[in-house]
């Protein structure tokens, strides 16, 4: 009887290739409307259908300057393809909820078609411990 390598090689081969196949697959990527958000963005509001139409918040992130100021960063995006224009505010608050600054001033904003736009609040004062952002329609 004579000793053939090849047969019993080309049998390992193809358990060793075979092997391979029982490796599970990995996760796939988040979805979109997800891998952007940062923390919680209940405080972000659209004030008409024209901006609850067109824009979203993807995430907020805030935190409390060396001086005490409340700093607020809010990713917004664009919901469809073409450009579109929103005014966007921020009204900081005290604990209980009651505005710490006379009036909150409107940002303008333009995001191009399916983009995401960064927007920076930072509270004229220490009092200020929550906010509430808000968007419109803009012209």
């Amino acid at each position: 009887m004579t000793f053939r390598p090849i047969p019993i090689l080309a049998a390992a081969l193809c358990c060793a290739a075979l092997a391979g196949c029982s490796v599970a697959p990995e996760d796939s990527a988040p979805q979109d409307s997800t891998k952007f958000t940062v923390e919680n963005t209940d405080q972000f509001a659209a004030l008409d259908p024209a901006a609850e139409a067109a824009v979203t918040c993807t995430g907020l992130q805030e935190r409390t300057l060396g001086d005490g100021r409340l700093e607020v960063v809010a990713n917004v995006k664009n919901k469809g393809d073409a450009p579109v224009k929103v005014r966007v505010q921020c009204q900081f608050q005290d604990d209980q909820g009651e505005p710490t600054e006379s009036s909150a001033r409107w940002q303008a904003l333009e995001i191009a078609g399916d983009s995401t736009a960064v927007v920076r609040f930072t509270s004229a004062n220490a009092a200020a411990k929550r906010y509430a952002i808000r968007a419109r329609g803009g012209s």
